[in-house]
């Protein structure tokens, strides 16, 4: 190696160029160049880059879309039946409003025809409660393009105001809310059907009379629920109803009361003679208004049933009345009788009436006596008596018509007013044997008189028949001047008889 060699710096680059070397290339090696090649591979690079741009401007354009879409409805979107496509959550609102904002209300009422009243009348509007915000929310905005295949209908509540009092105007303008439709409702009632001969029920009638404060309930809940129409007639207590309606208990109980009236029959009978109270006398005690409806008035058909019963009283009591008389001796007298007699009692027989009547009782009976007599008929003393003729001072017992006992006696004194026997009719009220009979108290504490006796049989207060073994004559005119204070004085063996034989029914007939 020679120093030159050694001298030199292989790792340092020398400013001149070096010499280049050239390797001669064959004809066969130049068939074999890969220039084709290097054209293929830039035209694919081109395609490429193209297909980049397009796939990067579509995603621009799709972001972009998505990003217009993050606060619009997508196409095809629907709330309440708005088109809001493309729509802001405002926009939407306002589309809305403007919708909502054309309400109306049909109002329907009874017996008239429908009536319209506009939202505009009533300061009607939409508020918004944020619920439209909140489905807008709900989108992705990147899934903006199925609103082209997948439209979408939304349903909210719809938040509505209106102004009450504007409100209460319009119904009160409405034609159901006129004073000269206001037809107040009639209660069922109980009337008498001639042709059926029974009572029968009519029943109540609606009419048209509107219950403002409910009807503007009524029609207040509709419009805030935004309803499109309300009818009156189907909603409840809008109209005033009647308070007396056909399937009332009372009044069922009223009628079927009332048909017993119809039903009831009641006969007197008075021996031979009859009185028939029935339904078509009945009916005619009750009263009815110009529509033939039934006016209960217990009170009036009370009197109606006393009068009927005192009718019956004044015709066919005897007590209290005169009779003719015809005596053993041939006269024939006038007799008064204040205790003897037929005498109706007028408040037992009336309460008996009354409970049969709404019983709707059929049957034939005496009436409720007080006090009876021997027989019916003008002259009811019958053949069973005790005749005392005060006039001749003798008594007659009469059992069946044939005398069975007769007496002289001596009567009241007839020189004192107060002492004289009084005429009429009477009936035995007591018996005793022995007995005391005594006169009015005196202030010393004892009697007038005190005087025994053994047979006592009273019929006038304290006026009766007894014996008086002080007396030695009877009959005759002792009565006249040296009468009894008023008893029928008999000797004590007639007195004995009669006692023996008088019972509490046997009338005893007194006249002068």
């Amino acid at each position: 190696m020679s120093n030159e060699n050694k001298n030199e710096q292989p790792d340092k680059k020398s400013a001149r160029p070096r010499k280049i070397t050239y390797v001669p290339i064959g004809d066969e090696e130049l068939e074999n160049t890969i220039l084709p090649v290097k054209k293929k591979y830039k035209g694919l690079k081109i395609t490429g880059i193209a297909a980049a741009m397009l796939i990067v401007t579509a995603g621009c354009a799709y972001a972009g879309i998505s990003y217009y879409y993050s606060d619009r409805f997508f196409e095809g979107t629907t709330i309440n039946g708005v088109d809001c496509s493309g729509k802001t959550a405002y926009e939407a609102e306002q589309a809305i409003a403007e919708q909502v904002e054309k309400y109306s209300i049909s109002v329907s009422a009874r017996n008239l025809e429908p009536q319209v009243i506009q939202g505009s009348n009533i300061d009607y509007k939409y508020t918004s409660d944020g619920e439209v915000l909140k489905l807008l929310k709900t989108q992705k905005p990147y899934e903006w393009v199925k609103g082209y295949a997948e439209p979408v209908s939304y349903t909210t509540d719809i938040n509505t105001t209106f102004d009450h009092s504007l409100l209460e105007t319009e119904l009160r303008n409405l034609s159901c809310a006129k004073e000269e439709n206001q037809v107040a409702p009639e209660n069922a009632y109980v009337t008498f059907n001639d042709s059926q001969s029974s009572f029968e029920i009519v029943p109540e009638t609606q009419g048209s009379k509107l219950v403002l404060k409910k009807a503007y309930q009524t029609l207040s809940d509709a419009v805030t629920e935004s309803m499109q129409s309300v009818d009156f007639d189907a909603a409840a207590d809008v109209y005033a109803s009647a308070s007396v309606k056909s399937d009332s208990p009372e009044l069922i109980e009223t009628r079927d009361a009332y048909n017993n009236f119809a039903k009831a029959s009641i006969t007197y009978t008075f021996g031979e003679e009859t009185v028939t109270l029935d339904g078509n006398t009945i009916k005619t005690w009750l009263q009815f208004d110009e529509k033939g409806k039934l006016v209960q008035d217990d009170a009036s058909f009370q009197n109606h049933v006393n009068e009927f019963v005192a009718q019956l009283a004044a015709e066919h009591d005897t007590v209290g009345t005169s009779r003719s008389f015809n005596t053993t001796s041939g006269r024939t007298v006038s007799v008064y009788g204040s205790a003897y007699g037929w005498q109706i009692d007028q408040a037992k027989e009336a309460a008996q009436l009354m409970e049969e009547i709404r019983s709707g009782t059929q049957t034939t009976r005496e009436p409720v006596y007080s006090m009876r007599a021997n027989t019916y008929g003008y002259n009811d003393i019958g053949s069973t008596y005790i005749e005392v003729d005060l006039s001749n001072q003798h008594l007659y017992y009469y059992q069946d018509g044939a005398i069975i006992l007769e007496s002289d006696f001596v009567s009241g004194n007839m020189s004192y007013a107060d002492r004289q026997t009084h005429e009429g009719i009477f009936r035995l009220y007591s018996k005793s044997s022995p007995s005391v009979l005594r006169g009015p108290k005196l202030p010393n504490g004892k009697y007038e008189y005190e005087t025994p006796v053994t047979f006592w049989m009273p019929f006038d207060g304290g006026i009766g028949f007894h014996d008086a073994n002080w007396r030695s004559n009877f009959g005759g005119d002792d009565y006249l001047t040296n009468g009894s204070h008023g008893c029928i004085n008999m000797p004590y063996d007639s007195a004995a008889a009669l006692y023996s034989l008088i019972n509490y029914d046997v009338p005893i007939v007194c006249f002068y």
